[in-house]
């Protein structure tokens, strides 16, 4: 059964923040909050919790869409390619924030990736979620909690996401109510911005 764990957003304790590194380094799931609605995720070297997010959501790894959780823009290089100066700009002026970058990726994402010509890049604007991935120094693997009711399609409850998922992941992170609209996925994969799905975050940016 998973550990239910309060995190303030306003000052991530860092010894609570260290026993969800443990658990991510472990191969274990993790939900915690973004600046959107909660996410699960997992340690992206770790090819074991990979596979467990796959089973959970019912695909084949090499075919998941996940995002990268990303700290800040620094890593970027690590996964993608060498981008251009208007798609850093756009990048920058968005994030941290409600959105998904779709990039091209590089020769450098880890195999279970190698055969995806684009990632999914985010940088929420959330403590919490920073703080996991700058105490891990890599990025973690998301995907939303999708909920089966369409009416509500994203639980904000951290006590509800507990009471559904402590079977299937080891830590669910109460970090508040989370919102129930998911980010504003962009592709710039070929350099101008294309809006693939308009959620939390402004298009008129773009």
């Amino acid at each position: 059964m998973a550990e239910f764990i309060k995190i303030y957003p306003e000052n991530p304790n860092p010894k609570e923040i260290k026993k969800v590194i443990q658990v991510l380094k472990k191969g274990g799931l993790v939900i915690y909050p973004t600046d959107t609605v909660y996410g699960l995720g997992c340690d992206i070297t770790n090819t074991k919790a990979l596979e467990k997010i796959a089973r959970i959501k019912g695909i084949k790894l090499d075919k998941a869409n996940w995002s990268f959780i990303c700290a800040d823009l620094s890593n970027l290089s690590d996964y993608v390619r060498q981008i251009d100066t208007p798609t850093f700009k756009i990048l920058k002026r968005a994030l941290p924030g409600p959105y998904t970058f779709i990039l091209p990726g590089n020769n450098n994402l880890p195999k279970e990736f190698k055969k995806k010509k684009t990632v999914g890049i985010r940088v929420p604007d959330n403590s919490i979620a920073k703080a996991i991935v700058e105490a891990l120094s890599n990025p973690i693997v998301s995907t939303s909690i999708r909920d089966e009711d369409e009416l509500l399609e994203y639980t904000t409850d951290p006590e509800l996401i507990f009471e559904k998922w402590q079977n299937l992941v080891d830590i669910v992170i109460d970090g508040g109510y989370g919102d129930n609209t998911a980010s504003t996925v962009i592709d710039l994969s070929d350099g101008e911005p294309v809006v693939v799905r308009e959620g939390k975050g402004p298009i008129d940016i773009f």
